[in-house]
């Protein structure tokens, strides 16, 4: 397995290269954590079957005229969702919906377009380190593919739902959430960093591996749910908390035959289960956060700590408050957003530990054996 070569020097040349690539990726993580936002927002506007054609090259272009939006309004009229939800819906409504399709489906290509232009910038220049072109390029091999998925999830809606498969949608939101926690744990390798002084330190941040990587699996687990609970519209049926439909543990969770259908298409067991994963994962964090903070770890992965645990802190705060909304559009979409946040913290929680076994193993190249 080929390993980043790390810079230990913040004026060298092994870092001039990389500031920039590094700024290059923070951008494009940035225009990801927009994209989830957007694509939050199409969802809660019931917007994301406005656009009945996948168009890459000439979608681009909106309707200009009179004509052009009355056909698309009339490609609308022929799915499901306008027969029997929106039947009757005047141009102005068709526009509002149409305008949160199209400026997703647009962001969508500008990020295609800022990861593979400045990529064939730094590499013809010769920015780009031998490790880390073949994993650019699976980024951009992940892009594409979310492109795909996209349409295969609008696709779900055209003909007999009157919306997208919930499970589709959530694949299209984790994936996009993978590539931002892909780009961003890249970024994360390309800072400079420094030998650990205590080589007792750096063992004892390697030791939270494991639990760093736990917290990650969870982190997207309830990415996951999340994207079925937005799916399903499960969070506008149930409103209350710390109880949901009078009691903790409500009735009716495995109602359905087969018993696993509950968890992905029962919408009182959809929730119930993102509340409980929430707990969980919240609890986990907390704990992580104590065990770094009681050992003899680095002050970067210290701080690190400090804010997942402030950031999940936010998280869970926000996600009552959106149930108690009955998933009020912005604050649905503060939570959404700060999942993102979550995410990053714990990417960087690994990544730290991951740098932490670099200098394990460079103490050992630079430091003489004790006599």
């Amino acid at each position: 397995m080929v390993h980043a070569a790390y810079s230990h020097d913040p004026a060298g040349p092994l870092e001039r290269t990389r500031r920039p690539v590094r700024l290059w990726l923070y951008f494009v993580c940035f225009m990801v954590l927009c994209m989830v936002v957007v694509g939050g927002a199409t969802r809660l506007t019931e917007s994301g079957l406005s656009i009945t054609e996948w168009k890459p090259i000439h979608g681009v272009i909106p309707p200009l005229s009179e004509a052009q939006w009355q056909e698309e309004l009339e490609k609308y009229r022929q799915i499901p969702e306008y027969q029997l939800i929106n039947k009757g819906m005047s141009l102005e409504d068709f526009q509002f919906i149409y305008w949160w399709e199209w400026g997703h489906r647009l962001l969508g290509r500008a990020i295609g377009v800022v990861f593979f232009v400045p990529m064939l910038f730094f590499w013809m220049r010769g920015y780009l380190e031998p490790w880390l072109k073949p994993r650019l390029v699976i980024g951009f091999g992940l892009g594409a593919l979310q492109g795909a998925i996209g349409w295969w999830m609008v696709a779900s809606g055209l003909s007999e739902r009157v919306d997208v498969s919930q499970y589709r949608l959530a694949v299209h939101l984790t994936l996009a959430c993978v590539i931002f926690a892909y780009l961003f744990y890249i970024a994360r390798l390309l800072t400079p960093t420094a030998l650990a002084r205590d080589m007792d330190t750096s063992r004892g941040s390697i030791g939270f591996r494991g639990l760093a990587w736990l917290v990650l699996t969870f982190v997207f687990l309830q990415i996951f749910l999340g994207g079925l609970v937005a799916g399903l519209n499960a969070g506008l049926a149930y409103n209350t908390w710390p109880l949901m439909d009078g009691a903790f543990v409500p009735d009716g969770l495995m109602v359905m035959t087969p018993w696993y259908l509950n968890f992905f298409e029962n919408v009182l067991t959809v929730q119930f289960q993102h509340r409980l994963v929430a707990y969980f994962l919240t609890a986990l964090i907390f704990y992580q956060g104590y065990s770094v903070l009681r050992a003899p770890t680095s002050a970067h992965l210290r701080r690190n700590a400090v804010w997942l645990v402030v950031a999940v802190l936010v998280q869970v705060g926000l996600g009552i408050i959106t149930i108690l909304s009955n998933v009020e559009l912005y604050r649905a979409l503060a939570h959404q957003a700060v999942a993102i946040f979550v995410l990053a913290f714990a990417i960087e929680q690994a990544c730290l530990i991951h740098k932490e076994q670099a200098r394990v193993s460079l103490r050992r190249v630079h430091v003489p054996a004790a006599a």
